[in-house]
């Protein structure tokens, strides 16, 4: 494996596959915080140079995490199609890129030779694309799920409504249900981060949604996004959970430190295949973001974006349902600035499509960073046009329980208006019933929750 190459007269030479990695990165504050990140551009663009030439083999056969080390890694290993691998592992990262990006690969051809990838492979080409490389990508890739009903659908962007609230008041959810249903958003998941992580809690929230479901007969699913703990002793009691969440970090110690293990994750697919209360077959929703190994302590010295990748590739071992990236919810010791959140939040989205996974995003920043809303309308538009899954709305973009600015339900309203975009089929028709949608727009009574009264 040639480590070594030679940038306007000045040689480069690099340790290990870790180094290369993490120098060929994009510039993030997370890798300039471990140490890891390249000393200038001219160093990136050395590093960047050396990962083009390396072929896939030299990926899989140097492993930065071995798998007798860390079950995350293992989990990816034992994925790996041989048959497919063994086909194209003599490629360069560069010839990877180039057949990704060329016409020869469509939905079908991308989705086959994933299926002999490791997620360092996907996070290699990743650091080789521009972001433009990455919309052009993962534009190309359809995942379409089932959970009670389908998302994915060419020229379909959903959504979830994200209804917090600062005291888990089942009546403020409700009413912040409401609101955002009356804008069309909702299709992807009715989802409440909880204040208070209590089965009883958890359970009154999930019957709270249900009846709504039921009451209005509306065509979705619901989820409360406590620890998956939580929920299992929640649905033992018989709380009616459509979709189990869990975040997810990319190696084994992180994932310890979100108090959760492959054995673990096993025993709650288990639970959900016997008494979830959706039709399936997809009833995982998880969430990743990059530098959270970072912050536990657990990344091993490996760059951020290689680790989300990792999330991504123990993710598809279950089939979610969903699965989205809070890009810009950590802070800025990890992503800076709107640069490195935009540059995050595409980078995140090609990864989690070339892994086959339903792909989303929380289009987000925290008070800290030096991002804006206006941040936000770019990359939630940029995504947009990129085929991302599902995209979250809040009240106003303001979520009062996690104190984080995210993407309002009017904005997700105007990028499907923008981009000629529509809610998910089922949704649609239930959207039209209602009197809030007709002929793919929103009618005069959009945004009214006393609809719902």
């Amino acid at each position: 494996m040639n480590t070594k190459t030679t940038v306007l007269g000045q040689t480069y030479q690099f340790r290990d596959l870790k180094e290369i990695f993490a120098k060929a990165n994009e510039d993030k504050s997370g890798d300039q915080l471990a140490g890891i990140a390249a000393s200038d551009s001219r160093e990136r663009v050395a590093a960047k140079q050396v990962l083009a030439d390396l072929t896939l083999a030299d990926i899989r056969n140097n492993p930065m995490l071995p798998p007798e080390e860390d079950e995350v890694s293992r989990v990816i290993e034992e994925g790996i199609n041989e048959k497919i691998y063994n086909e194209i592992k003599n490629w360069s990262v560069a010839e990877l890129r180039e057949y990704i990006l060329s016409h020869e690969a469509g939905d079908n051809e991308i989705k086959r030779i994933s299926r002999g990838l490791s997620s360092e492979m996907i996070a290699a080409t990743a650091k080789l694309m521009s972001n433009l490389d990455l919309i052009t990508a993962a534009a190309k890739i359809r995942v379409v799920t089932h959970c009670n009903t389908a998302i994915g659908q060419q020229g379909v962007l959903a959504s979830r409504v994200q209804p917090n609230h600062p005291s888990d008041s089942v009546q403020g959810i409700k009413a912040s249900l409401y609101e955002g249903l009356s804008y069309g958003i909702g299709d992807a998941v009715i989802g409440i981060n909880p204040v208070i992580d209590t089965a009883d809690s958890v359970k009154d929230i999930l019957n709270m949604t249900k009846e709504v479901m039921d009451k209005w007969a509306i065509p979705t699913q619901n989820c409360v996004l406590a620890h998956v703990t939580t929920q299992m002793r929640a649905i033992r009691q018989g709380a009616p959970a459509d979709l189990i969440f869990q975040s997810l970090a990319g190696s084994e110690k992180g994932n310890n430190a979100f108090g959760i293990d492959v054995k673990l994750l096993d025993e709650a697919d288990e639970l959900m295949r016997k008494e979830g209360t959706s039709y399936g077959p997809n009833f995982w929703y998880f969430e990743t973001g990059q530098g959270s190994e970072l912050s536990s302590e657990a990344h091993f010295g490996i760059d951020q974006v290689t680790m989300e990748a990792r999330c991504y590739g123990l993710a598809r071992k279950y089939n979610p349902f969903i699965v989205n990236t809070v890009v810009g919810f950590i802070g800025p010791e990890y992503l800076y600035d709107s640069r490195q959140v935009i540059r995050a939040g595409l980078e995140d989205h090609y990864m989690g499509k070339m892994h086959g996974l339903p792909m989303g995003c929380d289009v987000c920043y925290t008070n800290h960073m030096k991002v804006d809303q206006n941040d936000m309308d770019n990359l939630g538009i940029l995504l947009s046009a990129a085929g991302v899954n599902f995209v979250i709305g809040v009240a106003m973009a303001d979520d009062v329980m996690l104190n984080y600015q995210s993407t309002s339900f009017h904005d997700i309203a105007a990028f499907r208006e923008v981009l000629g975009l529509r809610p998910a089929p089922a949704f649609e028709k239930w959207l039209e019933k209602m009197g809030i949608m007709e002929n793919g727009k929103l009618t005069p009574i959009a945004g009214d929750p006393t609809i719902f009264m």
